[in-house]
This record gives structure tokens, C-alpha cells and sequence, in this order.
């Protein structure tokens, strides 16, 4: 573990970590609430944290001074990536791909195609983890619009791929 903040002999003392710039104290210590804040989180201030509660003479509490905490920093999707796999020819197959670089969770994908002829589409043609839609037997009624949005709890973003059969 990494000390990065402590409270000794009345004076606050900020470790030399990443987090020293945005993290502290939310209350004063004197009311004895000693819950921390962290600000402008990222992904990397992830992890478990622990908090260590020693008063001076107190033999009574030695194993119960110690709680820890896990935080999860949530990350929204980046903007996405939409792109198409196949020739987009009359009978043909094709496979329209999305994908995202980062998001944590993992972002969720859903597929829909654009009005005029909107659609939602489902299993087994749309893969929502793999952010893949499988068109088959291509006819020219199935041109238009499609647009893929990447979505988990923190946020979406959507791209859009244009298919011209």
C-alpha cells in the first residue's frame, strides 16, 4: 500500500503521489469525519483504498481500526468506430463493425437503421457485445443510414456508416 494522506499531531500531510494535486479532507478532521475526496478522477485512481484509524492509548479497537473501500472509476465509451465488411452487391452478405477504444465498463452496442425506413435490430442478426450487425441477402431497399451506438453507465457516443447497395 501507498500512503497518500494522513492526519498526525493535528497537521494534514499530502503524499507525493499522482493523486496529491486532487485529493484531501472533505470536513475538517476535528469533527471526526475523515472521508476523502478525490477530484478530477481517471481510470488509473481505480483500485482499493484503505483507511487506517489509530488513536493514541486505544488498545481496545487494535483490529477493528482498518476499512477498506474499492472504487471504480467509470469511463463513457469513445467515440466509436463504424465500418463495413463485405461487398455491399444485391444477394450478397455483409457485416457492418463497431467498435470503441475505450469505456469501462465495456460498452454495450446497439444497431438501428435511419428514417426514412427506420429499424431496431435484434439477435441473432446484431451482436451487441461484438458491436456487429449481419445483413443477409442484400436487396436495394436495404440502403440507407445505419448508426451504432456504444453505450455503458457513464455514457454513449455514435457513429454512423452509410450503406449503398
Amino acid at each position: 500500500p501507498v500512503q497518500i494522506l494522513s492526519y498526525l499531531g493535528g497537521v494534514v500531510k499530502v503524499e507525493e503521489t499522482d493523486l496529491k494535486p486532487r485529493v484531501g479532507f472533505l470536513y475538517p478532521v476535528l469533527t471526526h469525519n475523515i472521508s476523502v475526496l478525490i477530484n478530477a478522477t481517471r481510470e488509473q485512481d481505480s483500485g482499493q483504498y484503505m483507511c487506517s484509524v489509530n488513536v493514541v492509548d486505544d488498545t481496545i479497537m487494535l483490529d477493528r481500526n482498518i476499512g477498506f473501500i474499492n472504487l471504480t472509476v467509470l469511463v463513457p465509451p469513445a467515440a466509436p468506430a463504424c465500418r463495413l465488411q463485405g461487398s455491399a452487391v444485391v444477394g450478397a452478405n455483409v457485416t457492418l463493425i463497431c467498435s470503441s477504444e475505450k469505456g469501462k465498463p465495456s460498452p454495450m452496442y446497439q444497431w438501428q437503421r435511419e428514417p426514412p425506413t427506420q429499424q431496431v435490430f435484434f439477435p441473432p442478426a446484431q451482436d451487441r457485445a461484438r458491436g456487429t450487425l449481419k445483413l443477409t441477402n442484400l436487396s436495394l431497399e436495404m440502403s440507407g443510414v445505419y448508426v451504432c451506438r456504444a453505450e455503458n453507465r457513464a455514457g454513449s457516443k455514435n457513429c454512423s456508416i452509410v450503406l449503398e447497395v
